[in-house]
């Protein structure tokens, strides 16, 4: 965990050296702009299933927008406890985010790489993501539609299936909750659902606090219920 730590602190301070170096010239992307955050929570949680083991987890993220806000790329880093035996997982990926009809799209792919695997256990994967969203005063609503054509370990094909509704009850504090099935081959099949809040401490520096559960009846950490704090910082 030390090394996997070490790492990832290399991989924050390199994005962290990025963005200063960014910030210090006036166009350094022409035509877009570029945006960075870092973060950690109590546990690393992707589709309600713990991808730590119920272990605390860093991560980082850095995302270049074009000028008109239609196309996006980013890159990005977080520690995991994977059962290919690495703890860290890098990712680049891209997308678009049209408006249609008075909802906003957003259809990505990305690339997920796990650092440092056993060898012969399958340590990357491709995953593609179907967003749909509406907000309407406070109120929110987001239908997401992924899938994997081989994801990673021992798990092959899966799809992910979520409905999300959130409120705005501030300009600051915001509820949202979410239900969704993830079917898989050669793993588990559940139902997941999580609720929680999101308070923003400052314009850049925000907290949360979520709770997960899923209805697999599998011994560990990876699907037990589990109230997650997590704190985050966008710059």
């Amino acid at each position: 965990m030390l090394r996997t730590l070490t790492t990832a602190a290399a991989a924050a301070t390199a994005l962290l050296a990025f963005a200063g170096s960014a910030s210090a010239q006036d166009a350094p992307f022409p035509g877009g702009s570029v945006s960075f955050a870092l973060g950690a929570a109590t546990d690393n949680r992707s589709k309600d299933a713990s991808k730590s083991n119920g272990e605390p987890y860093v991560w980082g993220q850095a995302e270049w927008e074009n000028g008109s806000g239609l196309f996006y790329a980013a890159t990005g880093f977080e520690t995991i406890k994977s059962s290919t035996g690495s703890e860290l997982e890098l990712e680049i990926g891209a997308g678009f985010t049209p408006e249609v009809a008075g909802f906003d799209l957003d259809l990505n792919a990305t690339f997920k790489q796990q650092m440092d695997a056993n060898p012969g256990t399958d340590d990357d994967a491709w995953e593609f993501t179907a967003d749909v969203k509406r907000s309407i005063g406070p109120a929110s609503g987001r239908l997401r539609l992924q899938h994997s054509p081989d994801g990673t370990g021992s798990t092959e094909a899966w799809t992910w299936y979520e409905a999300r509704i959130g409120w705005d009850f501030t300009s600051k504090l915001e509820a949202t909750a979410s239900i969704g099935r993830r079917e898989q081959d050669n793993s588990v099949d559940y139902t997941g659902w999580n609720a929680g809040f999101t308070y923003a401490l400052t314009d850049n520096l925000e907290a949360e606090l979520r709770y997960h559960a899923t209805d697999a009846d599998v011994p560990g950490e990876q699907y037990a219920d589990a109230l997650v704090a997590g704190i985050s910082i966008a710059f």
